[in-house]
């Protein structure tokens, strides 16, 4: 960045105002606001992010930034009487980190700069205590070495207990003025042989060195790992408040605490927060002593007290939010160190959103941005109790939210078995494929040594709202001796009860309690918000889902391939199905009919096996179409390659070999081994699948077509309104779209003949190809929609093989700052958003009313659900527990593009 000569670096907290937070960080635009509103904080300067980047980016401070520094501390001496570090009266200051957002604990802050040998004595001259001046002198050393001199801080913790032991005291409060001057002397020692210099004694060097400390700790590695973890950009610098001290630890009528004006954790309101005599403020942080309830601090100091109250209502009303506050209590006099809006559990941001509405703090709009997805499917899924004993074994990805307990099986068969006879049980597997499901229906949850949140298991368990742990490396999966044993050799046998975290990705042995969630309950109608026994959470969650059912242009569909999916996602709010994978139904026993087609030598053989398929098509069509009444289906023809249907190549070549050796018949899996070799692939997703396998294979594609036919006609008979939408997968050029819709349309005119009904289903596409976004202008002549396929356009786009990168190099990606967040799990707007932006475009140029959505991972993720209502899809599908989430993040989308709009 760089620098311009004209740029002020430097704001002193009656310059700025909480609307600055881009140039002055959080604390030093909300410092300046409490300046404003004359409440009591004690004056200081915020040295601004733009100094920082500038530091950041050259390794050197704006030339400008010193003179700044030095007029503005001339004017905080002037304004308090005093120089900094002088030696009679000693000006001290502390120096604080400040980003725009919030990162508790993660960089850096000095107190008491202006201390030295000469100017501590002055100090406790003034302050008329001694054992005070040398207390704040310990701590200023101490910070000072390990925060800006780098030195291990556990050397200072161990000489302050070498120095307690030898006056055999347990707290620092028990030692005087004699104990702390031998600490400083001890400490001084360390910081002389950790670095070869003297601890400094000019206090313009102490801040200045400060200064600098608090701009590299931007980059620490914790700071960058919060970043990721919270996605908050990493160029936004730091700003640095320069705050003249106050003292809580001048003895018991001083103190230094933390209040919240609303519980953050359930959003009641009261007095919450923490009080501590005789104390700075990181004592109370670091949890060196026990601290008071803040509701104590009214029998120990009602005048203070009672002013807290005030200011506490006066921030509350004036940010209109919780606030979170930082004081200290100086010989009665009341300071305000600090105000933010506060963090808050899932649970208590929908509370006090819709408190705030009633008490007409904010309206029903501000309300809906209050809350997000994310916090929504917080409270939807049962939770371990945070209060239980566990034993954590392991830790994998947080694939899909919830807890889930129940014996250890390892695989499909034995889970279907022992879910039947009434266990509870969870599906351990190196990895899922297709021939599991069954097995992760009957399971409580899925742990899998392999994969990420995008592989088979976490897709399929998130669409059934099921708890889901993948790619938990450390644990060694043995699904033939049917055990798992964990990093510290730890064996866990099948039958053994293990409990998952869907929400952290924790592993443990034995039964972890759960504690159920009352808002999965009002989304499936088993609570009414209305009801006696609807808590406020539900009637919280209920508010907030109406307001966003209102606003939201988006329309919202699920991911569901049987009447019992469908009804639940109706349950939840679905307005449709955007996405029936057809492939799911030919798994379990009708697995025989498919590996026949395969088989199949003559036309006879190929269309005995598809009459054979066409009914048990037709009936799972009705029944969707039954549980959608009235609303759209959208039915995606086969996709997958075929060989996903066959055993397993290597299952297959034993029992072929077993056989031979033994003078056994075996000539059905020898043609099923040969059948496999021929569809063998070097990259099947790739390979032949999706519109291909429908114009290479005769009749696959048009069988399907008429089964969703029958059934709507089937419907339309018994009185229904059945509106199926019939999707072509993995069309890449026009052609082939216009080649497979002028064989259904054939189909459909059979039907509609033979049926007498009068039969309306549209064609349309997936865009899950870049040649296809590229072309969707072309393709749009053929398709009366397109549903755009993310997780394969994302693939395809970045050339990643989903099921592979994320366990193999996503990680080191990550941690290098190339993603913010997976592009499988948000979309990439730049790239893969750029094809659907254009696509969307081109498209609509072609046929206006093309109708246009999304069906991949990325319609039930939040950020991503913005994206798709700015580039003007008409609906986003995700699975039935997401829907909630993706209803809501519609809502906040419109309501958040109308008041940009508006303003």
């Amino acid at each position: 960045m760089s620098e311009n000569n004209d740029q002020k670096f430097v704001y002193d907290f009656t310059e700025g105002n909480r609307d600055l937070k881009d140039l002055l960080g959080g604390k030093g635009a909300n410092l300046a606001e409490m300046t404003n509103l004359g409440l009591p904080v004690p004056p200081g300067f915020t040295i601004t992010t733009e100094a920082c980047k500038v530091y950041l980016e050259s390794g050197s401070e704006p030339a400008a930034l010193r003179d700044e520094v030095s007029a503005h501390l001339d004017a905080l001496e002037r304004k308090m009487g005093k120089e900094l570090g002088q030696a009679d009266d000693p000006l001290l200051v502390s120096v604080r980190s400040g980003a725009k957002f919030s990162m508790p604990g993660m960089m850096d802050t000095v107190l008491n700069i202006g201390l030295s040998d000469e100017s501590v004595v002055g100090l406790a001259r003034q302050a008329d205590n001694e054992r005070f001046a040398w207390d704040s002198y310990r701590r200023l050393i101490q910070m000072f070495g390990k925060t800006v001199l780098d030195v291990d801080g556990e050397l200072f913790e161990d000489a302050l207990d070498e120095v307690k032991a030898a006056k055999k005291v347990a707290s620092d409060t028990d030692l005087d003025a004699a104990d702390l001057k031998k600490v400083v002397e001890r400490f001084k020692e360390i910081v002389k042989t950790a670095t070869g210099r003297d601890f400094p004694q000019d206090p313009r060097e102490q801040m200045d060195l400060a200064i600098e400390a608090v701009f590299n700790s931007w980059n620490t590695d914790r700071a960058k790992l919060y970043r990721r973890q919270e996605r908050i950009p990493g160029d936004l610098g730091t700003a640095v408040n320069v705050c003249s001290m106050v003292f809580g630890n001048l003895g018991p009528d001083s103190g230094t605490g933390v209040a919240f004006t609303r519980d953050p954790a359930s959003g009641h309101q009261g007095v919450y927060g923490d009080y501590l005599q005789n104390a700075q403020g990181e004592d109370v942080v670091a949890g060196i002593r026990n601290t008071v309830p803040l509701a104590d601090l009214e029998s120990i100091d009602k005048t203070s007290y009672d002013r807290l109250m005030h200011i506490m209502e006066t921030l509350e009303t004036h940010y209109k939010d919780l606030c979170d506050i930082e004081f200290t209590i100086e010989r009665g006099q009341l300071w305000m160190l600090q105000t933010r809006v506060g963090k808050r559990t899932a649970g208590a941001a929908f509370r006090i959103a819709t408190q705030l509405v009633d008490q007409g703090l904010i309206d029903e709009a501000e309300a809906l941005q209050r809350v997000n997805g994310a916090q929504l499917a917080q409270l939807m899924f049962p939770k371990f109790d945070d209060d239980a004993k566990v034993e954590q074994i392991g830790r994998g990805i947080a694939a899909s939210p919830g807890a889930a307990v129940g014996k250890a099986v390892f695989d499909s068969y034995t889970a279907v078995k022992w879910s039947r006879s009434g266990e509870k049980v969870i599906l351990i597997r190196r990895e899922t494929n297709p021939d599991d499901l069954d097995g992760m229906i009957a399971a409580e949850g899925i742990l899998t040594s392999r994969g990420g949140k995008t592989s088979h298991a976490a897709v399929v368990a998130r669409g059934m709202g099921k708890t889901c742990v993948c790619g938990a490396e450390e644990l060694e999966v043995d699904t033939k001796r049917r055990r798992m044993t964990t990093s510290a050799g730890q064996v866990v046998e099948e039958g053994d009860v293990v409990s998952i975290d869907g929400s952290t990705g924790k592993v443990y042995l034995g039964e972890v309690p759960v504690v159920p969630s009352p808002v999965v309950e009002y989304f499936e109608g088993r609570m009414h918000a209305g009801a006696d026994d609807a808590d406020e959470l539900v009637q919280a969650v209920h508010r907030i889902m109406a307001y966003a059912d209102r606003v939201r242009r988006l329309r919202v569909r699920a991911n569901a391939d049987n009447a019992e999916d469908a009804s639940r996602a109706r349950r939840f709010g679905a307005q449709g199905i955007g996405l029936c994978r057809t492939e799911h139904m030919f798994l379990g026993e009708r697995r025989q009919y498919v590996e026949r087609l395969i088989l199949a030598d003559t036309d006879a053989e190929r269309e005995d096996a598809l009459k054979a398929l066409l009914p048990l098509q037709k009936q799972d069509f009705v029944e969707l179409f039954e549980a959608m009444d009235g609303l759209p289906v959208t039915v995606r023809l086969l996709d997958p390659p075929l060989h996903e249907f066959l055993p397993d190549i290597t299952e297959l070549s034993v029992r072929v070999a077993l056989a031979e050796s033994r003078k056994e018949p075996h000539e059905n899996d020898l043609r099923l081994l040969q059948a496999v070799h021929r569809l063998h692939e070097q990259n099947p997703m790739l390979g032949l699948r999706g519109v291909r396998l429908g114009l290479v294979i005769p009749g696959l594609f048009t069988m399907q077509v008429r089964a969703i036919a029958e059934a709507a006609a089937q419907r339309i008979d018994a009185k229904g309104d059945p509106r199926a939408e019939i999707m072509i997968p993995l069309v890449g050029t026009v052609q082939e779209l216009e080649i497979v819709r002028e064989e259904a349309e054939q189909v459909i005119e059979e039907v509609r003949a033979q049926t007498g009904v009068d039969l309306r289903l549209a064609l349309g596409t997936m865009i899950e190809l870049p040649r296809a976004a590229v072309t969707a202008g072309q393709i749009a002549e053929a398709a009366e929609f397109f549903s755009f396929g993310t997780n394969d356009l994302t693939q395809t786009v970045w050339g990643f093989s989903r099921d592979d990168v994320e366990a193999s190099f996503f990680t080191a990606y990550l941690e290098k700052g190339i993603f913010g967040v997976s592009p499988f799990e948000t979309i990439d707007k730049d790239g893969v958003g750029a094809l659907v932006r254009s696509a969307v475009e081109a498209g609509r140029a072609t046929r206006p009313d093309i109708k246009l959505g999304v069906c991949g991972e990325h319609g039930g993720d939040p950020e991503s659900v913005h994206f798709f209502h700015e580039v003007g899809l008409d609906y986003v599908s995700c699975s039935p527990f997401r829907i909630p989430v993706a209803r809501l993040e519609a809502g906040r989308a419109a309501a958040e593009s109308k008041g940009s709009d508006s303003r």
